[in-house]
This record gives structure tokens, C-alpha cells and sequence, in this order.
């Protein structure tokens, strides 16, 4: 059973970005708009080039931001989550849908790992294993939900 979820998780991850496929309406990209205040549409991976001239940008992490991941091949159009708190410089835990296949995960904590502390490089919690995940997740930053110029 375990190689078998193993298997299909690229697959399942690709649905989130709000293009239909697994878990129907529970897509990462319609529920990171609807939580966090960030209007923005499209394939996950697209919103840090959308956001651009619109909303601020940063490598440091707030409660409301949302989490940009880049496209790869096990996340085919990115993902997005929404940060609900700050641990620490390298802790936050976000709202996130479709991480797990169909669901809404809350809470979840993601690991900043990359060598600078800047958050291009995480690993994400995964319910199945009780920990966080092997895999290492490329991102782009965060995306603050007011839009440039104050208001949001």
C-alpha cells in the first residue's frame, strides 16, 4: 500500500492548482485565494509573476501570507498554501488544500531549508508518515494579501 500512495502522490499533487482532476473542488489555488485575501487566478506557480506591480513580495514569512511553490515535475503547476503562524526564522504553519489528495490541511508545519534562510528551499509536513516529508520543495517567496499601494 505504501509504494503504491508513493506512486500516485506526483500525480495527485498535480491537481492542486485548480484545473479540475483529484478532489474536485478542494484545489490549493481556489482555497488559497478564498483564505487569504490574494486575488489572484491561474496555475499556483503563476501567482509570484501575476503578483508582481500588485501585491508585495518577500522572503519573510507573515500570518495571511500565501506560500508559492514553482513548478516541478511532482508539482507540475506549483502550489500554494496560506501562512497561518510564524514558529520561528525557519517554522511556519500553513492552510493548505489538496497536499494530502482531497483534503484541507491546517496547520501544517513547512520547513525552511535553504542555505540562505530565505525560503526558496522547504520541506512539508505529510500526515501519512507523522513528519515532515523527504522531499525538498523549490519556492518562490511569499505574497502579502494587501494590494501594492494599501489597499486590499
Amino acid at each position: 500500500m505504501k509504494r503504491w500512495s508513493v506512486l500516485l502522490l506526483p500525480l495527485l499533487l498535480a491537481a492542486c492548482a485548480g484545473h479540475g482532476g483529484w478532489g474536485g473542488s478542494v484545489q490549493c489555488a481556489p482555497y488559497a485565494r478564498e483564505h487569504s485575501g490574494v486575488q489572484l487566478r491561474g496555475a499556483a506557480a503563476s501567482w509570484w509573476r501575476q503578483a508582481g506591480g500588485h501585491y508585495t513580495r518577500t522572503s519573510a514569512p507573515q500570518p495571511g501570507e500565501v506560500l508559492v511553490f514553482r513548478s516541478t515535475r511532482r508539482l507540475p503547476s506549483g502550489h500554494v498554501s496560506v501562512v497561518r503562524a510564524v514558529k520561528n526564522s525557519r517554522l511556519v504553519l500553513v492552510d493548505h488544500a489538496n497536499w494530502e489528495p482531497g483534503r484541507v490541511t491546517r496547520r501544517a508545519p513547512v520547513e525552511d531549508i535553504s542555505p540562505g534562510n530565505n525560503w526558496t528551499q522547504v520541506r512539508v509536513w505529510w500526515s501519512p508518515i507523522h513528519g515532515m516529508g523527504k522531499t525538498v520543495y523549490p519556492t518562490y517567496g511569499f505574497i502579502e494579501p494587501v494590494l501594492e499601494g494599501g489597499s486590499s
